[in-house]
Parts: structure tokens; sequence; C-alpha cells
């Protein structure tokens, strides 16, 4: 003989708040997993521009192109937004003999090249100041 309705009726509701309880963890656990997903996408992109390099225009008419780290704010500030591998820096180097290195991120040490010498204060035709 079968159940009696009143205790089916009592197990599935038993059932449902189980499964309700269930939908809210599930929920809960995606959540986690969609931030730690955004937070890896987040690392690995700065770890990739970490490993690169970003040239931006000169900041001045008379200026030069700077070559920056692909993580400086200063190339991000000045339209540096390319990022270039090692082949793309000795390009950009062939193309603009002139280029120029930032002083506040210094893209000299991850190319694995010396500090240059500090260039000449350009002439302004003034020798003095009064």
């Amino acid at each position: 003989m079968g159940m009696p309705i009143a205790e089916r009726l009592a197990k599935k509701r038993t059932l449902l708040e189980w499964l309700r309880w269930q939908v809210v963890v599930t929920e809960r656990e995606i959540r986690d997993l969609e931030r730690e997903d955004a937070e890896e996408r987040r690392r690995r992109e700065v770890a990739h521009r970490e490993l690169r390099w970003t040239m931006s225009e000169p900041r001045a008419v008379e200026g030069h192109p700077v070559l920056h780290r692909g993580n400086c704010s200063l190339a991000a500030q000045y339209g540096g937004v390319e990022l270039l591998d090692r082949e793309g820096v000795i390009a950009a180097a062939e193309m603009h003999p002139d280029l120029e290195l930032c002083d506040v991120c210094a893209p000299w040490g991850s190319l694995g090249i010396d500090k240059p010498a500090d260039r000449p204060a350009a002439r302004t035709g003034i020798d003095e100041f009064p």
C-alpha cells in the first residue's frame, strides 16, 4: 500500500526546502568563481603589460617619442596604447633614432640594456638667467 498523502506532501515540502537551499549555495559559489575568474584575467593582463613596452608621442613640438614599460602611468597619460614586444621595440628604435627612454618607469632594465647617458639640456639662446 502507498504512503499517505500527508506524509508524501511533507516529504515534498522538505525536498523543496532543500532544493531552495541548494540554489542559494550554488548561486553564491557561482558568484565567487566569477570574481576569481575576473581577478585571474586582471592579473594576466597586468603581467602581460609588465612584460611589454609602449611608445608615447612627443610631449612637446620639438620633443622625441618616449619608450615606456607597458604598465607606466605616463605612457597612458601621453597616448602610449599599443603594446610592443622586443622586436617591436627594435623596430621603433630603428624608425625613431631619437627615441628617448622614460626616466620614471626605466624601460632599459626590462630590456637588459644599460641606462642611457643623460642628454644635454637644449640650448634656448639664453646664456644665463638675470
